[in-house]
């Protein structure tokens, strides 16, 4: 599973075919000892994270949504995906 960003202590991943569980396109984040699964949209679909941090998480989202949904489509179709900048 690539890594796509790391930012604020936070591990942004995103798995290729990854359609399945969550049926809409998502991220998966990793901070210390916790995991969420956050839709592209911003809704937190499994998991949890510190609230201030999935606002972070949130926030990135809606800075980079164009290059998110970009990764996306390349991800469910195995195609490589790059890194997106963090959040600035």
């Amino acid at each position: 599973m690539p890594e796509i960003s790391r930012f604020d202590g936070l591990v942004v991943r995103m798995y290729f075919s990854d359609v399945g569980q969550h049926n809409k396109p998502h991220i998966h984040v990793y901070f210390g000892e916790f995991e969420a699964v956050v839709g592209l949209d911003g809704e937190l679909l499994a998991g949890s994270l510190p609230h201030k941090k999935l606002t972070v998480v949130q926030a990135w989202i809606i800075m980079r949504e164009q290059e998110l949904y970009v990764a996306w489509n390349d991800a469910v179709r195995n195609k490589p995906i790059g890194k997106i900048k963090p959040i600035s």
